[in-house]
Order: structure tokens, then C-alpha cells, then sequence
């Protein structure tokens, strides 16, 4: 697979391209994305589907300015895709031959299916969650897929889009009709679409999520990943959908989503009381990841390798990590979270968490050495993409940027009180982080024999464990004694 690669994805509203590099074999970083609000199927589905020339002259405009951006990349593949308005189109073919007359792009035209199917394989893959149906809201066309155990078991495309109700409904008042439309697409729905999660993706879904973000004073400015309990904002859809155009500005819409965001909620709506979902977890990748990834993956069955996460590798490449300290010192501090487990009595669950903060820890050293662990709280709160919770990234981010503190004081955890886990927890994973950091201060990665003695107090045998000693004196949160 080439090194950079350019993936431009064309639909009914938008022309977006994604440039990817990878970093190792399966590790990879976002370079670059760009949009641009082609509108393609503009007055077509009014005339028969057919694309006008004004919406076709725009999309070649843009696609001309993507490429000029994947060439400056030094991108060497190309992959370009077009979704509903352009296979729906009886005159296609006039803007593919357009495209590869005047700027010698290929684009294939992909049927609901693959569209669902590339949706699915990124929300699968750079999610942390392992069942649920995805929903990708687009102009013309509304894509599901529904995955369990991080598998996709089926998948459909129907005919509901943002742009095609706007012209074919809402531009003629008809919210009724517009309801009895999505109700008889949805009944097409296969039985078992029925989960109580479903994977946002597209433009109207983020932007959905964005405005329950700022109405809820959401702590962390970070769309991907972002869960929120339908019940909850239900009255907030129905008030979008009833909304005027100021009063949606003031909700946090922008101009370029007024004229659609009333018709995605709706879709949105129904589709949440059809499949019987109880929460929503946003998706800021689509189909321009399932793109790159279903190249990435094409030998591995679409699916990273077991216990795989590309965020950590990309973080390990980009900085550096030496791995094998950063393996030691993780075992170390797994087994000093076992051997402590009757004093701390926190969840196993954490273990993950310590895991991870103590394998990527020294990222923010190639910032700056003496202040690294402020450089690596705010790498990993930022670039633990995929495959990580938000309540993961705090936590992880947390225990590095605390890690010497003995106690933490609460204002420090207030802001993220919707997603901090109690302070206990916190310090726990940073004592136990600081330690580990402490006991091999002399980087000699060496075996140590650790047992908790009678008296509860960590007993540690080693050898060169003179800089530890000094250390110790500076944090007591339990009894330690090294010989």
C-alpha cells in the first residue's frame, strides 16, 4: 500500500477528501481534510435525479483543488468514490467522463451496500464499542449497518436522505409527509436491526452532537467518540425539527447546515424509536476512513489484528517510544496493581488505563524533557483517537499529568466531573504509575521480586535500587520498603 494516500468521497451534499500516511504497517495519521460544500444533487431529485450542470461545475472545481492538495502531499493513490445523488443519476456519466477528461480522475460509483459496508468497517474498527448499528445520514440516501462483535452481519441502503426530503418535503411544508416517507423507507429494515446503540455517522449527526455538546457544557472539545442517552434529548430533537433558522443559529447550527439539519434530525428520529436504540455514540470517521482502511485491511479480513489499536501505534511511531522499557515498565505496574489490590480495592477495569498511560508515558519528552508529562497528558488526551473512550483519554491523560502529586485536589477534577471516575481511582493509578517511573529510574528494566508482607507493607528486592530509595521519600500513599 503506498505510503500517502488521498481519499476523496463525493456525496449528495459535500466533496470531502482525507489524506492518511502511514507510520508502520497498520499505524497511520491523519494529514489532511478538506471539504467542500458541493451540493451536487442539487435540483435533481426535482428533475427526474438528473444532475444540472451548475451542481456538476462546482464538484469538478473542488475535485480540481483536492487533487492540486493531494499532489502537494506527495499522495501516491488516489481513491475516489461517489455515493447516492451521482448512482441515482440517469446522466452520470457526463460528470464521470468530466472528471477524467479535464482532471484524469477515476471515480468509481458505489452502489448503497459498499457504502454502507465502508461506513461500517471505520465505525467497527475506530470505535471503542463492539455492537451496534451504524446509521450514516447523507444527502440522498440513508446507509445502516449492523455489527456485532466488531463483525459485520448486514447492511442496507434506503432511499432517505437530508437534500432529497429538503426537495421532495420540507420545501413544500410538508413535515407529515416527510414522517410517512421515512416510516415507509424504514420498514425495509431487515428484523434484527434492533440494538440499543447506534454509531452516528455523517455531517448531520456530528452537527446533531455538536449543539447537545454546547447545550450540555460538554467538557471536552472532542466529537469523536461523544455518547449521549437519547431519552434524554429527545425534546431537544423535536425542538430542531420545529425550529426557525435564527433560532437554529442559536442553538449552534451553522449556515452551511440550516437548510438540512431539520431533515437529518428527523431521519435520525425515527430511526432511533425503529431499532429501539437507547444511546447514540458519535462517529467522526465514515467513509472516507472505511475507504483507506478496507485497502489497509484488505488481507486481514477488514479488522485490525486482535488487541491492535492504530492511535497507539501511530503515538508509539511518531515519538518514539522505546518498547521495551515501555513494556516493562507496563508488566511492572500491572503486577504491583495485582500485588496492591487488597489496600486499593479498585476495579480491574483500570488496569487498561494504567496500561496504556504507562506504555506511551515518555510521548511528550521529545517536546520538552522537563515538563514531558504535560506534553504527554495533552498528546494522548488529543491523539488517543480511536478505539478509546472519552472517559478512557481523561483517565489516561489524568494519571500522567498527576502522576507525583500524593493528593489530588478536586477543583483539579471538577471540569470533568461528567467524565472523571472518583478520586480515589485517580490516585491510585498515579501512586502506582510513580512508582513503577521510580523503581526503574535507572532504566536497567530489571527482575524485581515485590510481595506485600504481613504488615501491608510493599516489600521490593532488586539490585542498583539507590536512586528508587532517594525517590521514596517523596511519596508514601503506602508502606514501601526496598532491600
Amino acid at each position: 500500500m503506498a505510503k500517502i494516500t488521498a481519499v476523496i468521497d463525493i456525496g449528495s451534499n459535500s466533496a470531502r477528501m482525507a489524506v492518511f500516511k502511514k507510520t508502520s504497517h497498520f499505524g497511520f495519521v491523519l494529514l489532511k481534510e478538506i471539504k467542500s460544500r458541493v451540493r451536487i444533487s442539487e435540483g435533481a431529485y426535482e428533475n427526474g435525479g438528473n444532475l444540472q450542470d451548475f451542481a456538476i461545475n462546482r464538484a469538478i472545481n473542488a475535485l480540481r483543488e483536492f487533487l492540486i492538495i493531494a499532489k502537494s502531499l506527495k499522495a501516491r493513490k488516489i481513491l475516489a468514490v461517489a455515493t447516492s445523488a451521482v448512482r441515482d443519476a440517469p446522466n452520470k456519466s457526463i460528470f464521470l467522463n468530466k472528471a477524467k477528461k479535464e482532471l484524469g480522475l477515476n471515480i468509481k460509483v458505489i452502489n448503497g451496500n459498499k457504502e454502507a459496508f465502508f461506513g461500517a468497517v471505520a465505525a467497527s474498527n475506530l470505535l471503542p464499542n463492539n455492537n451496534g448499528i451504524s446509521i450514516d445520514i447523507g444527502g440522498g440516501s440513508t446507509e445502516f449497518a449492523l455489527i456485532k462483535n466488531k463483525k459485520i452481519i448486514d447492511k442496507i441502503s434506503l432511499k432517505l436522505g437530508t437534500v432529497r426530503l429538503k426537495e421532495l418535503f420540507f420545501d413544500k411544508n410538508d413535515i407529515k409527509g416527510a414522517k410517512e416517507y421515512i416510516n415507509s423507507e424504514l420498514s425495509k429494515l431487515p428484523e434484527e436491526f434492533i440494538s440499543n446503540t447506534i454509531f452516528g455517522i455523517g455531517g448531520t449527526i456530528r452537527a446533531l452532537s455538536k449543539s447537545i455538546m454546547k447545550k450540555n457544557e460538554y467538557p471536552l472539545d472532542i466529537l469523536h467518540g461523544f455518547n449521549y442517552n437519547f431519552k434524554k434529548e429527545e425534546e431537544f430533537f423535536n425542538l430542531i425539527i420545529n425550529s426557525t433558522n435564527s433560532e437554529l443559529k442559536s442553538l449552534g447550527f451553522k449556515d452551511e447546515r440550516l437548510d438540512v439539519i431539520k431533515e437529518g434530525t428527523l431521519i435520525l428520529l425515527q430511526a432511533i424509536k425503529k431499532i429501539k436504540a437507547k444511546e447514540i455514540i458519535t462517529s467522526g470517521v465514515g467513509v472516507r476512513e472505511g475507504v483507506f482502511l478496507s485497502d489497509l485491511l484488505r488481507n486481514s479480513n477488514y479488522m485490525f489484528p486482535k488487541n491492535f489499536n492504530p492511535s497507539v501505534r501511530s503515538i508509539e511511531d511518531i515519538y518514539q517510544i522505546d518498547k521495551k522499557t515501555s513494556t516493562y515498565e507496563t508488566n511492572l505496574a500491572l503486577k504491583i496493581f495485582e500485588i496492591l489490590k487488597p489496600l486499593h480495592k479498585i476495579d480491574e477495569k483500570y488496569k487498561f488505563h494504567l496500561k496504556y498511560a504507562i506504555k506511551l508515558s515518555t510521548a511528550g519528552s521529545y517536546i520538552d524533557f522537563y515538563s514531558s508529562h504535560k506534553h504527554t497528558h495533552y498528546v494522548l488526551l488529543n491523539s488517543l483517537n480511536y478505539g478509546f473512550s472519552h472517559e478512557d483519554r481523561i483517565l489516561i491523560a489524568k494519571t500522567i499529568r498527576y502522576n507525583k502529586k500524593k493528593k489530588i485536589k478536586k477543583e483539579y477534577l471538577s471540569i470533568y466531573k461528567q467524565l472523571a471516575p472518583e478520586k480515589k481511582v485517580l490516585e491510585t493509578l498515579c501512586f502506582i504509575f510513580w512508582l513503577t517511573k521510580t523503581l526503574n529510574k535507572n532504566l536497567s528494566n530489571q527482575k524485581l521480586d515485590i510481595i506485600l508482607d504481613e504488615k501491608d507493607t510493599l516489600v521490593v528486592r532488586g539490585e542498583n535500587l539507590y536512586l528508587a530509595k532517594e525517590e521514596l521519600n517523596k511519596n508514601l500513599k503506602y508502606n514501601i520498603k526496598i532491600v
